[in-house]
């Protein structure tokens, strides 16, 4: 799907939708969020990443590059299907508010344990052919996955470098024979990527028809206990042992004067340059499957990423160190063509990462939050945008517009007043308006600031560990009003149907 020269959009992750099984999935609350999406003329609905997530809910430290979140596949349709017949909730039902990650995931797991064993039972002659179908397509990364699922469900949750050194270093023999000890594990976990796939293709194809595109995230790194890493070890830094020698994170900053060190391997760029960086080609190409634009994180270590010796316990030790460079996008377009990419080019920019940006011509990101703690001369303010921009009021690692204005001292509040103008009241007005009537090509808010919701809400807290990216709202919290007064900042700002502004 093609974006419109100006658009905008929401920013909303699946999990956070309304629903009776424990957290938001790709079922018949997304469907309602299209509807809702078209009705306030958004063209995009901005998700995280779609991969499964970590055992805190994170979705930027999962066991996959390409699969799709288990969590996120919607039950009702299996029900629909004839595969799952026992779905019956915990006593009381699950409880409102944040997503209970430890409880939830286990529940749901067993209910996609069920469907697939009703699929075995029940499935016809089409879906059997259809699912044969897509796992042949998606083998290039299914085949690793599925085991890799496999033998850690087999090893009791075990990191793939405590398994016996056969099945870490994979033995063609040793791989061979898990693969027929562990059919039935396999089955089930490529059961689960295929109505994953399936459900998101239906969903997408909804929003496409009704002029909204999905536009999903794409995390630079991989976490260790991944089937990427466990599948090409070689293409990391890891030692002997298959640990990290280097680590991935953030130099020290006025807010973090210990830096952020985020424990994920660093690539072997060099290696992954001597087959044409045909890892990061496969991703994309799988990426582009599923969504219709993204977002690239981190953008910046493609140009330098800070490097940090495995032992150290904080970033302070970490150096520079040069990342592909363009040498890694220019394969990426010859094998694949022009990309549909925005770059989070947030944080320390050299001259090395706009000149990046520049020669790849992605848009960046520009958010306000963070425009008004100096003068006005910061290139985050509106008057300095340029059309390839993408203008956020704030991201899922920010405050919330509301949270932020509670917080900001008196210096920030006076200025951003005077600037978009507005108020305790209606700050999020404000900074939405000012987003939509810049010059950027695209402007996306996150939900919670279109609803005006304060710090309680956002998703998530950089540097803590718990408590984040459990977010879920109800509808009873929506309303008619945010919708229609999104509907109307839009269509004043050409970026939704202006007939819009004939409802009032």
């Amino acid at each position: 799907m093609k974006l419109p020269e100006r658009a905008a959009g929401v920013l909303l992750h699946p999990t956070s939708l309304p629903g009776p099984h424990g957290l938001g999935d790709l079922g018949p609350s997304a469907y309602h969020f299209v509807d809702w999406l078209q009705d306030a003329g958004q063209s995009v609905w901005q998700w995280l990443p779609t991969t499964p997530p970590d055992g805190t809910g994170s979705p930027y430290q999962s066991p996959s590059a390409f699969a799709g979140s288990p969590l996120m596949v919607a039950l009702e349709p299996l029900v629909e299907c004839g595969w799952l017949t026992d779905l019956a909730l915990p006593a009381g039902g699950w409880p409102g508010g944040r997503i209970d990650f430890a409880a939830v995931a286990p529940w749901r797991m067993a209910a996609l344990r069920r469907a697939a064993a009703g699929f075995e039972a029940r499935a016809s002659a089409a879906e059997r052919a259809e699912l044969q179908r897509w796992a042949s397509s998606q083998q290039a990364w299914l085949d690793d996955y599925a085991l890799f699922m496999a033998l850690q469900t087999e090893h009791d949750g075990a990191p793939w470098w405590e398994w016996p050194l056969p099945l870490r270093h994979r033995d063609a023999l040793a791989l061979s024979a898990a693969r027929r000890q562990l059919a039935g594990e396999i089955a089930f976990w490529t059961f689960v990527q295929w109505c994953f796939d399936r459900q998101l293709a239906a969903l997408k194809a909804y929003a496409n028809a009704r002029g909204v595109a999905l536009m999903g995230d794409l995390p630079i790194f991989v976490a260790h206990h991944s089937a990427d890493c466990w599948a090409r070890p070689d293409l990391y830094h890891l030692d002997a042992d298959d640990q990290p020698t280097r680590v991935a994170g953030a130099p020290p900053d006025p807010l973090g004067p210990e830096g952020q060190h985020w424990g994920n391997p660093l690539y072997r760029w060099d290696r992954m340059a001597e087959d044409g960086y045909a890892w990061w080609v496969a991703r994309l190409r799988r990426a582009m499957q599923l969504a219709d634009v993204f977002r690239i994180d981190h953008f910046r270590g493609f140009a330098a990423y800070w490097s940090i010796p495995a032992e150290s316990p904080t970033a302070l030790a970490g150096s520079w160190q040069p990342g592909p460079g363009i040498a890694l996008f220019e394969a990426l377009r010859q094998a694949l063509g022009e990309l549909p990419i925005v770059a989070e080019d947030l944080g320390l920019i050299t001259p090395d990462v706009a000149r990046l940006l520049a020669d790849c011509g992605y848009p960046g990101m520009r958010v306000l939050l963070f425009a008004f703690g100096g003068d006005a001369t910061h290139e985050y303010l509106p008057h300095h945008y340029i059309a390839n921009t993408v203008a956020y009021t704030g991201t899922h690692d920010t405050d919330t517009v509301r949270g932020w204005w509670n917080s900001a001292g008196p210096a920030e509040r006076r200025f951003a007043a005077s600037y978009l103008p507005a108020h305790e009241g209606d700050i999020h007005w404000g900074m939405i308006r000012a987003a939509c009537n810049s010059v950027a090509r695209l402007a996306i808010f996150p939900f919670q600031d279109v609803l005006g919701l304060g710090s309680e809400h956002r998703m998530n807290i950089p540097g803590t560990a718990s408590g984040n990216w459990g977010w879920r709202f109800d509808w009873g919290m929506v309303g008619a009003e945010p919708g229609r007064v999104l509907g109307l900042i839009c269509a004043g700002g050409g970026r939704a149907p202006f007939n819009l502004l004939q409802r009032g």
